[in-house]
């Protein structure tokens, strides 16, 4: 467990995955409540190369030798998607907290496995959807709540990039590749939290690649008792991410909703719909934040403190009931509850 007398919480990542090398990890390092100590890969090469690239004090040559070190109370998995219940399981079972990249699972059935450890366990567990903690929504959640926009009634998103190597991760079917599981996630769980409400029903088109089998690019329709969720993912379109919110009396829009950088600020919109040019349009720049160094942060203080972690796996796993049913939709062509 990690020491109160410098009340830092020791982290190991399994896995030398992009984005825990390239993102997560430098932001966790920016962090003032933990540190990244060890890394694992399934060849001791590239966990030392990792490691020293990002100044690591140990590497693991196996993801069983991290579970196994003593100097670890808390582990970051960002392998691939049929890797996140198992290993997470297995986390907990070693007695480490976990933070599990999104999607956390590849069913809510899954899902509900991982919660059962987490209680049997008693330690921390969660999802790492780090736009949802991100104050760019948090401010769009506080206008939101606020009135700003009149009451909320659609919310609309685009997330695309172009991705057509098929040894990629994302484009294999078997272990749950394709544009709903690795960015459709996003618009609907964000939507979930500016409603502050769960869908009745979704509705769906899926286009899949003749080859991958992956859904590269799918569209989705979700009904809200208060309003309605719009949005398209998609794997082989122009790279471009925008989120917007509509209510009676006004819109927000978010330029940058999930891939927000760590190196600049970024706006909201706000339009009252006055002047079709958006010249009345009010631009609000939030502060240079790196999202990945708030992730590692608030999950470290719930270690520390015993506070709730930023996601909760019960959020998770209603996230997942939706993203069952959209895949449910498109299979049938009707509307499917979640």
């Amino acid at each position: 467990m990690p020491s109160r007398t410098n009340q830092r919480v020791r982290w190991g990542v399994l896995g030398v995955a992009n984005i825990a090398v390239q993102k997560v990890i430098p932001g966790m390092q920016r962090a003032g409540n933990l540190e990244v100590v060890a890394i694992a890969s399934r060849t001791l090469d590239k966990a030392q190369q990792a490691a020293a690239k990002l100044g690591i004090p140990r590497a693991h040559g196996s993801y069983e030798a991290l579970l196994a070190d003593p100097d670890v109370d808390a582990i970051y998995n960002p392998l691939p998607n049929h890797l996140h219940v198992p290993w997470s399981i297995k986390c907990l079972e070693a007695g480490k907290h976990v933070l599990c990249e999104k999607p956390i699972a590849l069913s809510a059935a899954e899902a509900q496995t991982l919660i059962d450890a987490r209680d049997k366990t008693k330690l921390k567990a969660g999802e790492a959807f780090m736009a949802k903690t991100h104050p760019q929504w948090l401010r769009a959640q506080e206008l939101v709540r606020s009135g700003a926009i009149g009451e909320l009634r659609v919310f609309e998103g685009h997330f695309s990039y172009t991705n057509v190597n098929p040894e990629n991760v994302r484009n294999r079917a078997d272990i749950g590749g394709g544009a709903l599981m690795d960015i459709g996630c996003y618009p609907i769980t964000l939507s979930r939290m500016m409603f502050g409400e769960e869908p009745r029903r979704v509705a769906a088109l899926i286009d899949r690649d003749p080859n991958f089998r992956t859904d590269r690019r799918t569209s989705v329709l979700m009904e809200y008792p208060s309003g309605q969720c719009t949005f398209t993912c998609a794997t082989q379109l122009v790279p471009y991410q925008r989120m917007q919110l509509f209510g009676t009396k006004g819109r927000i829009e978010i330029e940058i909703p999930v891939n927000a950088p760590p190196d600049r600020g970024v706006r909201l919109l706000r339009d009252d719909g006055s002047n079709l040019f958006g010249e009345n349009i009010v631009a609000e720049t939030l502060p240079v934040c790196d999202q990945y160094t708030i992730q590692g942060e608030l999950f470290s203080r719930a270690i520390l403190d015993g506070s709730p972690v930023p996601v909760s796996l019960e959020d998770a796993h209603s996230n997942m009931r939706v993203i069952d049913a959209v895949f449910r939709a498109a299979a049938t062509g009707h509307w499917e509850t979640r």
